[in-house]
Parts: structure tokens; C-alpha cells; sequence
């Protein structure tokens, strides 16, 4: 009787370990999104695991500048928090102001402006699925579909790199 039982928990037993070991080979530890060609990127030491097509601020050409100015920023940060109560479905929050940023505000006499994530769509909205895509829309986030965020929050850890290029 124990054999039979053992025998048939088994396969289960293996296919959850297998799994297990194969999805946590797959936990991103840097990010590139590449304003031009408006894609998000999750790698996991060293190798592609995953794209994303992506709306961007409403004016995406150009590092962000000051609160208001609607860009999305560039540079190096990281997924430093996560709002699962955002307006926007989820949210990772990426740590926009870098010094670089307050820097150049403050030669310029701007405030930075900050709270840059990247996010789903508003809520209620979610119907829109991919069709966002077809404009740059957000005040200077990185937007991706509901069911898209939730599959990112699942393979980014907080800490994770983020790169944000031209």
C-alpha cells in the first residue's frame, strides 16, 4: 500500500522540484529598457529571459529633466520598492532621482520630479491590453499590460538593477 501511494506521488514530487529549480534559474537580476526601440528587458546572469514591448513618457526623447516635462529618465537605478495598491494595477518603483539627476536639476533650478515605475495599466482599464502600446502615454513611466507587471513582479526582486538607455 505505501509503495502504491509512493509511487504515485513521485512524479508529482519530481515535477514540483524540477520546477522549482528550473524558476528560480529564471529570477531577473538586471533590467534594460531601451527607450528607441520602447523595450524592457529582464536578464538573469547574463542571458535574455524575457521582452516586453513598452509605453513610455508622453515626451520619451531625451533624459528626464524636471518634474512636469513628461520624459522618461535614463541612467542606472533599481527596483528599490513595490505597490501592489497603485493606480496602475501593481507597480515596481524604480529609484529615480540618481545623483546625477539632482544634479543636473539643480544647475538647471528644477525640481527632479520622481516617483517613476514601471507599471500596468490604470485601473479599470486593463481591457486595453496591449493596444496602450500604440502611443507613449505615461507622465515619464514604463507601462506594460496588467497580466505583462504581474508576470515582471514575479521575476523581480527588489534590488534589482534597472538600466534605462536612449
Amino acid at each position: 500500500m505505501k509503495t502504491r501511494l509512493i509511487l504515485k506521488c513521485l512524479p508529482i514530487f519530481l515535477l514540483f522540484n524540477v520546477a522549482t529549480v528550473f524558476a528560480s534559474d529564471f529570477i531577473a537580476d538586471r533590467i534594460i529598457i531601451d527607450k528607441k526601440a520602447r523595450r524592457l528587458t529582464l536578464f538573469s546572469k547574463g542571458q535574455q529571459i524575457k521582452a516586453f514591448k513598452v509605453a513610455l513618457g508622453r515626451n520619451p526623447v531625451g533624459p528626464k529633466e524636471k518634474e512636469g516635462d513628461n520624459k522618461t529618465p535614463e541612467g542606472a537605478y533599481m527596483i528599490d520598492s513595490r505597490n501592489t495598491k497603485s493606480r496602475f494595477h501593481l507597480s515596481l518603483h524604480i529609484s529615480y532621482p540618481g545623483i546625477q539627476d539632482v544634479q543636473r536639476a539643480k544647475q538647471l533650478g528644477v525640481p527632479t520630479g520622481g516617483n517613476i515605475m514601471i507599471h500596468g495599466l490604470m485601473n479599470g482599464f486593463g481591457w486595453i491590453g496591449g493596444l496602450h502600446r500604440l502611443v507613449n502615454w505615461t507622465k515619464g513611466c514604463i507601462a506594460v499590460t496588467n497580466s505583462e507587471i504581474d508576470e515582471i513582479e514575479s521575476l523581480v526582486p527588489n534590488g534589482t538593477s534597472v538600466e534605462i538607455r536612449p
